[in-house]
């Protein structure tokens, strides 16, 4: 039986990362209120996003040196306080500049809040129970996503955008004073020491990660290749990447610790989690787009439908998590890749679909996702040195989040590429020397020009239809390359 005291901790420690994921996701739904509320264009709305993955992700590999520097518990605390700050100035915006200096802000300070509660929990639970502790913190980095969404959809709907920052102000003085009471009574003292500040790498990480995360998120909005601004992000990126792993890989106090992938379960688990990010994201993704723009769905309604994916992760989490220190977790990976595979596989969607059959099937491939993002945390961060950890954590999570913006970046362009080309192919299916063409326009009535309408629209949803179930199957594949390639990592 686990203590109270673990429990609280667990508690506080959970609350941080589910409200720090959730605002990368909570405002998508309300993109066209922010952007109708600062009369800007709906292309400038989304700078909201990537204002804030931006800031995140330049921050995320800088945890480890961070925490040397000003203590985990401390970083921990004072992170999670400016993030609840920077959720009221996001809330209580009078103009967009503000409000994306607010979202910077947010990125910036709540970088440190996933690493360093996976990090936190780990190090407060003993060895015999460690695997719970990350199967509870997986557990809330999973749901976030997938109920973010239908959270904001609903606040939105029912009260203001700006409520879904308010919404973190309780949770982050929760979590915040529950941390610092626990850890305060146990006398724990942070190990700090003044490492030196490596200053080319951190603008080599600066403007190779700020490139690469700009371009990612704005690819879509700016035709990609075909606009000069992404090849120029592009080129940036890869080049000041290169000059950071280069220039880190001979530092003796880095500010990004790349030795750390020659840690062979490093390496696959980081590689392994950002394809399954990718997979796992590109139908979080365009299920609710299709749902809301071609089926007619709220975005609670939408919300409610794909949120049970998260509700079987939530089932197999503790289950999984207590059995990860007895048996092989690379085993448990590899039935969690398969079982995602075999859901894209065998589920596919018709323009009848139901809500209760689409619930079904995000419930089922749920398993499959919680079978390998559990044991994958503990295959990666299995052999890091306590002194490491945080470090590590930073990195891992930061292959998630890039994972997470190709999966979203590359799931809305294929899908959009998809759509086109099975549009244009059932057109030239329908010529007038089509018989059953001939046949089924003669049949209905009303103008040739309200039936030719009828009948693109028909073909526009099938077409979409038909994309999402490209990306579903494509992500199942993804899934199923990775099977034996979890195998390359030690047993833990």
């Amino acid at each position: 039986m686990m203590s109270l005291e673990i429990v609280m901790a667990t508690l506080a420690l959970a609350i941080g990362s589910f409200m720090n994921v959730l605002d990368s996701t909570i405002v998508n739904v309300s993109l066209s209120h922010i952007a109708g509320d600062f009369a800007v264009a709906p292309t400038q709305g989304t700078w909201v996003i990537t204002s804030y993955a931006v800031a995140e992700a330049i921050f995320l590999p800088l945890i480890g040196w961070l925490t040397k520097r000003f203590g985990i518990v401390k970083q921990y605390m004072v992170a999670t306080l400016l993030f609840t700050g920077a959720s009221v100035l996001c809330g209580l915006s009078f103009s967009f500049e503000f409000l994306l200096f607010a979202r910077v802000l947010q990125g910036i300070v709540g970088a440190s809040m996933i690493p360093l509660s996976q990090t936190l929990m780990l190090g407060f639970y003993p060895k015999e129970k460690k695997g719970i502790a990350l199967g509870i913190w997986s557990m809330t980095v999973i749901l976030a996503p997938v109920f973010g969404p239908m959270i904001g959809g609903w606040i939105t709907d029912s009260f203001s955008w700006r409520w879904c920052f308010y919404i973190n102000i309780p949770f982050g003085l929760i979590s915040t004073f529950i941390v610092y009471s626990i850890f305060k009574k146990k006398g724990y003292k942070d190990k700090i020491e003044k490492a030196p500040i490596d200053i080319w790498g951190l603008v080599f990480l600066i403007i190779g990660i700020g490139s690469l995360q700009i371009m990612l998120d704005k690819g879509n909005d700016l035709d990609w290749f075909s606009s000069p601004l992404i090849v120029g992000l592009t080129i940036i990126a890869f080049i000041f990447l290169v000059l950071l792993v280069i220039w880190e890989w001979y530092q003796d106090n880095p500010v990004v610790n790349i030795r750390l992938f020659l840690n062979r379960n490093f390496s696959v688990g980081s590689v392994c989690l950002t394809i399954g990010s990718i997979a796992f994201f590109a139908a979080v993704v365009v299920i609710p787009l299709w749902l809301q723009n071609y089926m007619g769905y709220t975005a609670l309604k939408s919300g409610l439908t794909t949120c049970t994916m998260g509700i079987s992760s939530l089932f197999l989490a503790p289950i999984l998590g207590s059995m990860l220190t007895k048996y092989d977790a690379r085993k448990f990976a590899m039935i969690g890749f398969l079982a995602f595979a075999i859901s894209s596989f065998i589920f596919s969607y018709s323009p009848d679909v139901t809500s209760g059959y689409i619930a079904f099937s995000r419930f089922i491939t749920g398993f499959g996702l919680g079978f390998f993002f559990i044991p994958l945390n503990a295959i990666t961060l299995s052999d890091i040195p306590p002194e490491e950890l945080a470090g590590a954590s930073g990195l891992y999570n930061f292959m998630r989040n890039i994972g997470n913006s190709f999966g979203t970046s590359l799931a809305t362009n294929f899908w959009n590429n998809k759509m086109a080309f099975h549009h244009e192919e059932m057109v030239a299916s329908i010529q007038n020397g089509n018989p059953n063409f001939i046949s089924y326009i003669n049949s209905m009535s009303g103008t040739l020009h309200d039936k030719l309408a009828y009948i693109n629209e028909v073909i526009t949803l099938q077409s979409a239809i038909m994309g999402v179930n490209d990306i579903i199957l494509v992500s199942g594949i993804m899934m199923l390359i990775l099977t034996p390639f979890i195998f390359i990592a030690k047993r833990k």
